[in-house]
């Protein structure tokens, strides 16, 4: 059953990936992007680093991605134009990304890889980073975070001292 969310989550970091990359509607590479990084989030949650994941839903989605697409459909009033990049070794850097990737597979695929021991289950870490946030580094955070606070406060004051100056 594993296997099978494995795979489900590959393909949902793989197939949106070439997307983004071929895609001439820049929506629809945002949107091909947000699945892709939502893959990727799946892909840390099974592999045992959930903080990790949520933390890639709520920063890269959450986020920084929900803010270019408002902001691309919001400042191109409707009209969208396609992306053209026209290069000119296309062909052949094509070509070298499928020798490249053939190298690869067989490189993979023919190798005699050494085991040196069996991995057990991979255990959650978002109560032991709790547990250090809140323990052993709990001053640091808490300077971390004032220090954020006055950043943010500072940043307010310049803007709103520039906007009224003008």
């Amino acid at each position: 059953m594993k296997d099978i969310i494995f795979n489900v989550f590959l393909l949902l970091t793989v197939i949106p990936c070439f997307w983004v990359a071929l895609s001439s509607n820049i929506v629809h590479a945002a949107f091909s992007l947000l699945i892709t990084l939502f893959g990727v989030a799946g892909l840390y949650v099974l592999l045992g680093a959930d903080f990790i994941g949520v933390v890639q839903v709520i920063v890269y989605i959450g986020g920084i991605l929900i803010l270019i697409i408002f902001g691309v459909m919001m400042t191109q009033r409707g009209k969208l134009l396609p992306l053209s990049i026209q290069l000119p070794g296309k062909l052949f850097a094509a070509v070298l990304t499928g020798v490249m990737l053939v190298a690869l597979i067989l490189t993979s695929t023919k190798s005699l890889w050494p085991v040196a021991f069996v991995l057990g289950e991979p255990q959650p870490t978002s109560a032991a980073i709790g547990d250090l946030l809140l323990g052993k580094y709990l001053i640091p955070f808490e300077v971390a975070s004032v220090l954020l606070l006055v950043a943010l406060v500072g940043a307010v004051l310049i803007v709103r001292r520039s906007v009224g100056g003008e």
